[in-house]
């Protein structure tokens, strides 16, 4: 139930939105192409699994999780109503 101004669903609707934009925005950051042997940041060998399962893979697992940790994710609900706008 959706309070204020707005219809009933809403709030779901938001919430679906949001996860779509995330997994677009993690889409689009995911590597293409050819995959590299070794390591662009570390050095160390890429396995094969790792590169057979992520097509363009350039890092390690340990230096993509790295990387990973650090991607800034926001917590503004940028689709808010006008309603908690004004608040």
């Amino acid at each position: 139930m959706a309070g204020g101004w707005t219809r009933d669903g809403a709030v779901q609707d938001q919430i679906d939105d949001s996860v779509k934009d995330a997994v677009a925005a993690a889409r689009a950051r995911m590597p293409e192409g050819e995959s590299a042997e070794y390591c662009m940041e570390c050095g160390a060998p890429i396995p094969q699994g790792r590169r057979e399962a992520v097509p363009g893979v350039q890092t390690c697992i340990a230096c993509q999780s790295g990387k990973d940790s650090k991607v800034a994710h926001s917590a503004i609900n940028r689709r808010g109503s006008k309603d908690s706008q004004l608040r």
